[in-house]
């Protein structure tokens, strides 16, 4: 009885776990460092069949700088891709095995020879270039990243150290201070967006920029990052802010949980959560656009804001203040807390 082979054993699991009637689009590489090329790429990709498959290829060949579990990981965390493994043969061999409806590569390989063209011939398949040319080599990028921290960054964080009289036996005893902290933190929550773009050009109506969207990343800004920061050190802390009734505010609560804070959002109809959106491009910004609103909470509202600080200021040994001017700390509520000794 003839053996399965390794790259028709994963093939097969893969097909299992597919809807019947359901299309593939493959894309493999190495991919040591996912950049903007690649996003580009994996959504072209998705776009052209239901189900979006990566093969990663091992290492021990050229190419293959990052190890290869890293990799893996790096890939499975981007959304829309719905399998990521580790080939286990060359792409044309799982190719052959997987008969995906779709092979995708990049444009900059279109006038190259392409080994799987054969392949997929063979079964009917499509091969497909990529609209977009992935512009970045990864291993720029890594030499790149090698060369830029030894020239600087080590050196900085050695004169914070001197500037300030620390050495770093006398941190590590400052951070390690605050897992016994209760901390409170009340202030402006901020959520923040960036949206990375690519530029198609000016439109032929009138003067204005096209942009195609393809990846956004959302988080946790302003006093919410403050409090997380100091869960991040070991603290208990307990943050207050105030948002409005959107998915921006689900959003932030659910991240904060994430972070360990024990936060209490407060709704007020009159105020959308802030959030701010940058669009880029290229590495500059295009366009800023912030959805807030700058007047202070209203006087129920502060009422209730220290209703519940209150509850936590008894055993506080922190009390933070971080204020963004967006009215989530009117004088009138920062004044209040000073009945509590207790606060650092």
């Amino acid at each position: 009885m003839k053996m399965e082979s390794a790259s028709s054993s994963i093939a097969k699991e893969i097909r299992e776990k597919i809807p019947a009637g359901k299309t593939i689009s493959f894309v493999s590489g190495y991919f040591n460092v996912v950049h903007p090329g690649h996003l580009r790429l994996f959504d072209f990709a998705a776009a052209c069949a239901d189900v979006l498959v990566i093969g990663i290829l091992r290492d021990g060949s050229y190419g293959a700088v990052v190890p290869e579990d890293l990799r893996l990981e790096a890939i499975r965390k981007i959304s829309g891709i719905d399998h990521a493994f580790l080939m286990p043969s060359g792409p044309e061999q799982f190719i052959a095995d997987l008969r995906p409806e779709v092979v995708v590569k990049g444009n900059e390989h279109e006038s190259k020879f392409n080994p799987e063209a054969s392949v997929v011939d063979g079964y009917g398949g499509k091969l497909l270039f990529s609209s977009g040319e992935v512009r970045f080599s990864s291993l720029d990028l890594l030499r790149q990243e090698i060369e830029e921290e030894r020239q600087s960054s080590l050196n900085s964080g050695e004169g914070y150290l001197s500037r300030h009289d620390l050495s770093a036996s006398s941190l590590a005893t400052l951070i390690e201070k605050y897992r016994k902290l209760n901390v409170v933190v009340i202030g402006d929550l901020i959520v923040d967006e960036y949206i990375a773009c690519e530029a198609l050009g000016m439109s032929q109506e009138d003067p204005t920029l096209v942009i195609s969207p393809f990846k956004h990343d959302r988080f946790v800004g302003g006093a919410g990052i403050v409090a997380a920061h100091a869960c991040g050190l070991g603290a208990n802390v307990s943050y207050f802010g105030v948002v409005g009734k959107d998915e921006v505010a689900t959003y932030a609560q659910e991240k904060l949980s994430v972070y360990g804070v024990d936060a209490f959002l407060l709704d007020d109809e009159g105020r959308p959560t802030t959030l701010k959106q940058r669009f880029r491009a290229n590495g500059k910004t295009l366009l800023r656009v912030s959805h807030l609103r700058q007047h202070d909470i209203s006087g129920k509202l502060v009422d209730k804001m220290f209703e519940n600080v209150s509850a936590k200021l008894e055993n506080a040994n922190l009390l933070v203040f971080s204020d963004f001017n967006y009215g989530c700390l009117p004088q009138s509520l920062v004044e209040r807390p000073r009945d509590y000794d207790g606060c650092g």
